[in-house]
């Protein structure tokens, strides 16, 4: 139905009008003309029986406990439900009494069949939990001239108020993948060409930064030293020998080049939709430099990325579909989890699977905390004494088949509390860099890079006062 063919309130269902009616008084939306008009046919009523706990109800609205017990005694006692109810028992009534009745003619039988269909339709949207795909407003009663608000973006601001904890509808379409095997050789070698010519410039930038790191990591090593050599330096502690006996040669000492063993550092770079262009290539630059800077200093690194299959949800929301689109399904997409390269993988052996970022195709959505958790529970696994988990990303977490069935911010807040556990309850360190935005409201440590020329200085301050300090970033 059009909003011309809404006469009166028979043309709207109690529970549509009542929806839009919360809409408007406890979640201050502003109503379009099609929804005013559904609302205006029942907002008398339910403003007899609400009005004079809408003080009560708006200031518990933190206190489930309180606020659910209040509304179930004000709906108990509204006289606009008891009605619905009695004609839906009415309805009841009239079917079974068609059926006993088997001499009614065609024409009973039509109107009867009607009837009963009305009654399935009403009891459908009440068992369906008012699902955003189903939800009345878009697909029955469109407004050509106000119809920007989606029934899953109505439904989304209803959630937005409801502590959801996080829940995934199926992971049986997630992958984990090496970058390798996501594209042939010969487009990987062609990617990795269009990195190194982004990289020219770099050259010195890396030579600096390793230098630099070089020298803070060995001077924190624990000295070793090999004794009784036949030359080095003149070990004064064996002299008293050439004393007592002058035919003793003369001994020497050196140091040992020890290995700084002891650190793991994860590189995990959002590889969404909206770091195409030149965000991903500051990305993959960061990703380049670092592997190459940190393997020189005998730090193992790792490199990952994250993304999702698909756009819209790919088989996961298929499948949601499928099983009749149940409310607040939780993360829906199929994830894509990237390994460029492995801990244990050297650079040299990897470094063209790092172009693979470029790939405009690869990216789709990011769907941050489930990314990270899987980045961390990799680096927790390793012998490394020190770990730490650097993301590099652009902003928030986003993927609208998601976000269009559940609260608005059900992936920012997994992705704080994951963030949260990380930093407050584990041994492991998280760093974020922030690619064109400020992400220091999900990670206690984070920086922002706006432009590939500030890459450079951000990298050496920032990494120099990361292994300043071995319990406390910079």
């Amino acid at each position: 139905k059009r909003k011309d063919q809404l006469i009166n309130k028979e043309d709207v269902s109690v529970p549509e009008a009542f929806e839009l009616y919360m809409l408007k008084k406890f979640f201050n939306i502003k109503l379009n003309p099609l929804t005013t008009k559904m609302l205006s046919f029942w907002e008398e009523g339910f403003n007899s029986s609400l009005n004079q706990h809408i003080k009560f109800l708006n200031k518990n609205l933190e206190d489930q406990e309180s606020y659910n017990a209040k509304f179930s005694e004000i709906l108990q006692g509204m006289d606009i439900f008891e009605s619905e109810n009695n004609e839906d028992n009415n309805e009841d009534k009239n079917e079974k009494k068609e059926r006993d009745n088997k001499s009614n003619n065609d024409e009973n039988r039509s109107k009867d069949e009607e009837k009963k269909n009305k009654q399935d339709e009403t009891q459908f949207t009440l068992d369906a939990g008012y699902n955003a795909n189903e939800y009345q407003i878009d697909e029955q009663l469109v407004d050509t001239d106000s119809s920007k608000e989606s029934a899953e973006n109505v439904i989304q601001k209803i959630n937005n108020n409801a502590d959801q904890e996080y829940k995934i509808f199926t992971t049986k379409f997630d992958e984990v993948a090496k970058a390798e095997t996501l594209e042939n050789t010969e487009e990987i070698l062609k990617l990795r060409k269009n990195l190194d010519q982004q990289l020219v410039g770099f050259q010195d930038l890396i030579t600096k930064l390793a230098n630099k790191l070089q020298r803070q990591l060995l001077a924190k090593q624990n000295r070793a030293w090999e004794f009784d050599l036949e030359e080095g330096l003149l070990d004064s502690s064996k002299l008293t020998r050439i004393i007592m006996d002058p035919h003793n040669s003369l001994s020497f000492k050196k140091e040992k080049d020890l290995k700084f063993k002891d650190t793991i550092v994860t590189l995990l770079i959002d590889n969404s939709g909206s770091m195409r262009g030149r965000p991903v290539t500051i990305a993959a630059l960061c990703a380049d430099i670092l592997s190459r800077t940190l393997e020189r200093c005998s730090v193992k690194v790792e490199v990952l990325g994250f993304t999702t299959k698909k756009w819209k949800g790919g088989k996961s929301r298929e499948e949601w579909n499928i099983n009749n689109k149940p409310k607040n399904p939780g993360r829906l997409n199929d994830l894509r989890h990237i390994i460029y390269k492995s801990a244990d993988t050297h650079w040299r052996q990897a470094k063209n699977n790092i172009g693979l970022m470029l790939k405009e195709e690869l990216l789709k959505e990011n769907i941050d905390g489930e990314s990270i958790s899987w980045a961390y529970n990799r680096i927790k696994k390793r012998k490394e004494e020190r770990k730490i988990l650097m993301v590099i990303s652009d902003g928030a977490p986003v993927d609208d088949s998601t976000l269009s069935v559940n609260s608005g911010d059900f992936l920012e807040k997994h992705l704080k509390k994951i963030v949260k556990f990380i930093e407050n309850k584990s041994n492991i360190e998280i760093l974020a860099i922030g690619i064109g935005h400020d992400v220091s409201r999900y990670y206690s440590k984070a920086i922002k890079i706006t432009d590939v020329q500030e890459l450079g200085d951000v990298m050496i301050e920032q990494l120099s006062g990361l292994f300043e300090n071995k319990n406390k970033l910079n």
